[in-house]
């Protein structure tokens, strides 16, 4: 189930295992059953296909151990609570094991955690520290927040070179706040430090397609958002888990969430960000009036706030992303000459420190010049928008691009599309 199979898909898959081996494999539906509820042992060979099938490693497969060397399965969202908080980020945390199967957390299941998020207030956290041992005090707090802020400073590009520190950084602060030795308004700032650094490693592992294990950060930060009564870092927790959702081909469950979110959001710019992001999902699914009044709502809340408060995670918003989300929806709605216009305006106000998000607005771009069939301009885009991402270390951006190969296929001779899609190859 983790991996989305049902009985019979499952036989099939272990059919193609053999197969690959020149061998030939009986397992169907029944047989698979008796593995799952009889507690039948599969013989050696079976399970060497059952590793295959479920990507474990061939060295994890110990017969005789059957069938505890499978790895153990997450439990998808945990829910909002004051007892749930640490075994948020822990679960989160846990993904680093790769003998953890992450199932796919059902869109349902996203909205419904927004609509709990909406619907509930933090419950106070303790007055002081309520555990024997030495409190933690102000230097260490101030020293984590410095720590994760110098973090939060560097570009995508060299963030790939120190991932495990994210990672390693917010191990320490969820053990602090399990140990529960602090005062009540460091309590409140060790939340906040963890509900951003689970935001920072959600889109670190979401560059990397790794979309169960961002999707299980986000969460994490939304339980420490939740408890440090930061309503705008929540929404901007959700509307992540929004933008994932759309990305993954899922407006629906962006849309969900994001109408959930925007009842509790504060500041203008983080309205502005939801709204711009509720457009996208508007268009991916049809909705013209929908989406029009999203985007003239993002257009004036963006100019509508005061930049000396707008919270860090939304500090980059800028005319740039709204112009190239707008020309991205209306290309989703086939007002391609408008679109394309947009695009190419965003992408020459963009910052030169944004790369990952030059990346982006040039796949977009280059998908605008294949809607006009403008192959070459296409062509030169999308080749460096793939290069840029490589740089990079961003994954998700190259899968972005090769992406958009098969619709270079009618236009294999002019220039610069055999470049383009040898680099793809």
């Amino acid at each position: 189930m983790a991996r989305g199979f049902n009985r019979v898909e499952f036989a099939e898959a272990m059919h193609g295992a053999a197969r690959r081996r020149g061998l030939r494999s009986g397992v169907d539906k029944a047989r698979v059953r008796k593995w799952e509820v009889n507690g039948v042992r599969p013989d050696a060979v079976s399970q060497t296909y059952i590793a295959e099938v479920l990507g474990i490693p061939a060295g994890d497969v110990d017969p005789a151990a059957w069938p505890a060397w499978l790895p153990r399965v997450d439990q998808g969202v945990v829910p909002l609570g004051p007892a749930n908080i640490v075994p948020a980020l822990r679960e989160a945390l846990h993904t680093m094991d790769r003998r953890t199967l992450l199932s796919a957390i059902p869109g349902s299941a996203l909205v419904i955690l927004a609509g709990s998020w909406a619907g509930t207030q933090p419950v106070a956290l303790a007055a002081g520290p309520s555990r024997p041992g030495a409190a933690v005090g102000e230097d260490v707090v101030a020293l984590l927040e410095e720590t994760s802020a110098r973090l939060n400073t560097l570009a995508t590009e060299q963030r790939q070179h120190i991932a495990p520190l994210y990672d390693a950084h917010l191990a320490r602060v969820t053990d602090l706040i399990e140990g529960q030795r602090y005062t009540r308004l460091l309590g409140v700032r060790l939340h906040k430090l963890a509900a951003s650094l689970s935001q920072t490693v959600a889109w670190i592992r979401f560059d990397h397609g790794q979309h169960g294990a961002a999707s299980r950060y986000w969460i994490a930060g939304l339980h420490n958002a939740h408890a440090g009564n930061d309503r705008d870092m929540g929404a901007a927790l959700l509307s992540d888990l929004a933008y994932q959702a759309s990305w993954r081909d899922d407006p629906t469950t962006a849309a969900g969430i994001l109408t959930k979110a925007l009842s509790r959001t504060t500041h203008p710019a983080a309205g502005s960000l939801l709204h711009l992001r509720l457009a996208r999902a508007q268009a991916a699914l049809g909705e013209r009036s929908a989406t029009l009044r999203s985007l003239n709502a993002a257009e004036r809340l963006l100019n509508a706030g005061d930049t000396d408060d707008t919270p860090a995670w939304c500090s980059w918003m800028s005319t740039a992303d709204l112009a190239v989300d707008s020309g991205r929806c209306l290309l989703d709605l086939g007002d391609t000459t408008q679109a394309h216009r947009l695009i190419a305006e965003g992408q020459a106000l963009l910052p030169a420190s944004r790369d990952k998000t030059r990346g982006v607005f040039l796949a977009y771009r280059a998908q605008g010049h294949l809607s006009r069939r403008e192959p070459e301009a296409a062509a030169a885009d999308a080749l460096e928008a793939l290069h840029l991402a490589e740089r990079i270390g961003a994954p998700r951006c190259v899968q972005l691009v090769r992406d958009l190969a098969p619709a270079f296929t009618p236009y294999r001779t002019a220039q610069g599309v055999p470049e383009l899609l040898h680099a793809v190859a």
